[in-house]
């Protein structure tokens, strides 16, 4: 018997995966980007239609895009853009403190020099969008430097704690009225990690969050 056969649940299952993943990124830079703004309203069938897909990759990106804290159920038909209050972004910062501080030491501590590769190619690329890139390019740069550090920790817990905030620091990054200041204490962190410093690592990351959160409510609340 001749024909086309029908795909295998297992790859049904894949694309839909792909699918998925693919809107939830989409969504996911449009917040970012402020392509989309808090209090937008998102509609199941526009969506899909905008994405070229069904409303059930649709629907699971949407959850978990709410679970992430980029949208909100208002009600049960009715899905919209969250707004980061205040607390939100004094938690995004609390869980940074915590979390990144310790992946820079263990990250000074068990680099390896294809890491350390890594993280200079990144923070050359970091410095690159902070003379020449727009926003977005910057938020993207400053985000893989730091999740290059978390990843040079090898500490799997620390990575799984960190990615599901990866977006909204990425969002967090674009809140940055100078990036010079930014940069450079990228580079000093990079520093400390190269030459295995652990101590001085740990306090250029501390800083640097606490320097951070003073610029990130000072633009978004006014402080």
């Amino acid at each position: 018997m001749t024909g086309t056969s029908k795909p295998e649940a297992g790859e049904l299952a894949r694309r839909g995966g792909w699918l998925r993943d693919q809107v939830c990124e989409g969504l996911r830079d449009r917040i970012i980007t402020g392509r989309l703004k808090p209090g937008d309203r998102l509609v199941e069938r526009e969506v899909a239609e905008d994405f070229g897909v069904s409303r059930v990759p649709v629907r699971e990106a949407i959850r978990i895009l709410i679970g992430e804290g980029f949208l909100q159920a208002v009600s049960q038909r009715r899905i919209v853009v969250r707004e980061m209050t205040r607390q939100d972004v004094e938690n995004l910062f609390d869980m940074r403190e915590a979390l990144e501080v310790l992946a820079v030491r263990r990250a000074s501590e068990r680099r390896t020099e294809a890491e350390l590769n890594t993280l200079a190619r990144l923070l050359a690329e970091a410095r690159t969008a902070t003379e020449s890139g727009g926003p977005e390019r910057l938020s993207r740069a400053n985000a893989a430097f730091h999740a290059q550090i978390v990843r040079m920790s090898r500490n799997e817990l620390l990575v799984t704690a960190l990615e599901p905030l990866e977006g909204r620091l990425r969002w967090l990054f674009q809140q940055v009225d100078d990036p010079g200041p930014l940069w450079e204490e990228h580079r000093l962190l990079y520093e400390a990690i190269a030459t295995a410093d652990a101590d001085a690592a740990t306090d250029y990351a501390l800083h640097h969050v606490r320097h951070y959160r003073t610029v990130a409510t000072r633009l978004l609340f006014g402080d």
